[in-house]
C-alpha cells in the first residue's frame, strides 16, 4: 500500500466501522499475536509513555497509529494493570486536538500531584511546506481517567542553536522543585538533553543545556529519562545515528545510559562511559517508573524506527518488553525480570545431562510460549541452545569459549527482517558458565544473562509448527541444567 500524508496523519475519531471491522479481521488472522506482551489492538505501537504508579495501579500509555503498520499520526493509547503481569485496554486517551499538535502526539511522561496524574507530551504539528514545530505540553488525568488537556503548551518551540528536533519530556521532583529533561539536537547535527525547572508544573524556566562527557555522540537524543537508584543517577537516551563500534551499536538506532552524579547546581551530568542497554535486534525508547516499594522498573519498546516487520501485513506492529526491575552495581546498570511474573509460570519440568560433541533434542521443552532457564558449563568450543526448531528454522543461543563472546544468532529464525543489519549479535565473554533465563513469546525472545548483567531482546517470525528445543555442544564436553514452565 502507497501511503501517502493524508492517510497518514487522520485521528482515530475518523475511523469507520468498516475500517475498524476490517483491521481487527486481519489481526485476528495473524500467527504472530503475542500471549503475555502488550501490543496493539491493530496498528503500530512504538514508545510506552507516562508510566506511572496511581491510584493503586500501574498506569501505562503507548505512542499509536490506529490505521495500520506504518508510522502516522501519533496518539497515545492507555492500558492499567494491578500487578504488571495483566493489562487491560482503555482504548486511546490522547489525540490530537489543537492546532500545536495537528500532526501529532509524540511521547513523553507522567507525575502524581495533588492525587492527579499529570502527562507531560511533545505536541507535533507541520506546516504546508512540512517545517517542524515541536512545543512541550500537558494534559491531567484524575481517577477517573477524565483526562483534561491544556489549550496551550507550556514550552512553545525549542531554545535558539537548536533545531525542531526537540520531543519526549520527563518530568521528576526534587526537594527544591520540578525538572524537565526534553530530547534535543543542536543546529551541528548532534544529540543532547535540555533542561528546565518549575516550582507548580505549569510554568516552566529554560536552565540550559544538560552538559554530559559526549559532545558528539549520534545526531538526536530521544526519550531521556533520569532517576536514582542504589545511590546513582541514572541518564537514559535513545541517540540516534551511532555508527558500530565492535559488538555494540548495530541497529538502526540504540539506547544505553550514563550511571554517576546529577549536579542541577551546574547543569551537569557526570557520568560513566555509556552502557549499551540491550544487545539483541529490537529494543528501543525505554521509559522507568517509581513502584510504592522503592523498585525501579523499565519498559522498553519492542521494535525500532525505520523498520518494516512481517507482521505488517497483518496490518499491526510492534509490542512492549515485558516489565524489567533495575539495578547498580559497581556502576553497571542491571536489568532482571519482575518478580511478579512468576505467577505466571504452569507445568514445571526440569532437565540435566553432559553431553561430548552432540546434539540432543528435547521434545518436552518445546512450545512457543513459556520461561526456560538455561545454565551451561562447558570446557571448550561452543555450546548452546536452539529454541523455535522447525524445518529450515531455528534460533541459536550459545557461548563460544574460544572467541570469548555470547552469541545471538537468528539467521534462520524464521521470516528475516532487517538483514541489513545482520543476523548475528554478540557480546563479549570470558567465562565457562553462563545462565541464560529465556522468555519465549510467539513472536519475541528476551534472554537475561546472568540475572541481567546483559539482555538480548529481539522479534522472531517463524512457522507455526516450529516448536522444538534442542542443546549442543561442539567441540568438547558441556553440561547442562534445564527448567522450563508453560505461559498460558
Amino acid at each position: 500500500m502507497l501511503w501517502t500524508k493524508e492517510m497518514r496523519y487522520r485521528n482515530y475519531r475518523t475511523i469507520t466501522a468498516l475500517e475498524e471491522k476490517t483491521l481487527l479481521e486481519n489481526v485476528e488472522s495473524s500467527i504472530w499475536r503475542q500471549h503475555f506482551h502488550i501490543q496493539p489492538p491493530y496498528g503500530l505501537l512504538n514508545d510506552p509513555n507516562g508510566f506511572t504508579f496511581y491510584n493503586g495501579k500501574y498506569y501505562l500509555f503507548y505512542q499509536w497509529f490506529p490505521f495500520g503498520a506504518v508510522h502516522g499520526m501519533k496518539h497515545w493509547y492507555q492500558v492499567e494493570s494491578e500487578d504488571l503481569v495483566n493489562w487491560v485496554d482503555h482504548g486511546v486517551a490522547i489525540s490530537p486536538e489543537y492546532d500545536h499538535e495537528s500532526h501529532g502526539i509524540f511521547s513523553g511522561s507522567g507525575i502524581v500531584k495533588d492525587d492527579l496524574l499529570y502527562l507531560f507530551y511533545t505536541g507535533n504539528k507541520r506546516d504546508e511546506n512540512w517545517n517542524r514545530y515541536a512545543s512541550q505540553c500537558l494534559a491531567v488525568m484524575n481517577a477517573g481517567n477524565e483526562l483534561t488537556k491544556l489549550e496551550k503548551p507550556l514550552i512553545t518551540g525549542q531554545p535558539n542553536g537548536y533545531t525542531d528536533n526537540f520531543r519526549d519530556p520527563k518530568v521528576w521532583q526534587t526537594e527544591d522543585g520540578y525538572y524537565m529533561i526534553v530530547g534535543a539536537e543542536r543546529e551541528n547535527h548532534t544529540g543532547c538533553v535540555l533542561l528546565y525547572r518549575s516550582d507548580d508544573l505549569l510554568k516552566w524556566e529554560f536552565q540550559g543545556e544538560l552538559q554530559t562527557d559526549r559532545q558528539q555522540f549520534g545526531y538526536m537524543w530521544e526519550c531521556p529519562d533520569m532517576f536514582r537508584i542504589g545511590g546513582e543517577d541514572v541518564l537514559l537516551i535513545s541517540p540516534q545515528g551511532l555508527e558500530p563500534d565492535g559488538d555494540h551499536y548495530h541497529n538502526v538506532h540504540n539506547s544505553g545510559c550514563f550511571v554517576g552524579k546529577l549536579d542541577l547546581q551546574e547543569r551537569r551530568f557526570h557520568g560513566s562511559e555509556f552502557q549499551e542497554l540491550d544487545a539483541g535486534f529490537d529494543f528501543y525508547a525505554p521509559q522507568t517508573t517509581a513502584l510504592p516499594d522503592g523498585r525501579r522498573i523499565l519498559i522498553g519498546w519492542m521494535g525500532l524506527p525505520d523498520t518494516a516487520y512481517p507482521s505488517d501485513g497483518d496490518m499491526w506492529a510492534n509490542c512492549l518488553t515485558i516489565p524489567r526491575e533495575l539495578q547498580v552495581k559497581d556502576g553497571k546498570l542491571y536489568q532482571h525480570p519482575v518478580k511478579e511474573l512468576a505467577q505466571k509460570r504452569k507445568n514445571m519440568i526440569e532437565w540435566q545431562d553432559t553431553l561430548t560433541q552432540q546434539e540432543v533434542v528435547l521434545d518436552q521443552f518445546s512450545g512457543k510460549t513459556f520461561e526456560l532457564i538455561c545454565d551451561i558449563t562447558a570446557e571448550k568450543g561452543t555450546a548452546g541452545i536452539k529454541l523455535r526448531v522447525g524445518e529450515g528454522e531455528e534460533t541459536v543461543l550459545y557461548l563460544d569459549l574460544e572467541k570469548e563472546k555470547l552469541v545471538f544468532d537468528r539467521t534462520k529464525s524464521g521470516v528475516p527482517v532487517a538483514t541489513e543489519y545482520g543476523t548475528i549479535r554478540r557480546t563479549a565473554y570470558r567465562e565457562k558458565s553462563v545462565s541464560f533465563r529465556i522468555f519465549m513469546d510467539t513472536s519475541s525472545v528476551e534472554i537475561f544473562v546472568n540475572k541481567g548483567e546483559s539482555i538480548f531482546t529481539s522479534r522472531i517470525f517463524p512457522k507455526q509448527d516450529s516448536i522444538g528445543t534442542s542443546i549442543f555442544a561442539n567441540d568438547g564436553k558441556a553440561s547442562f541444567i534445564l527448567k522450563k514452565w508453560d505461559y498460558e
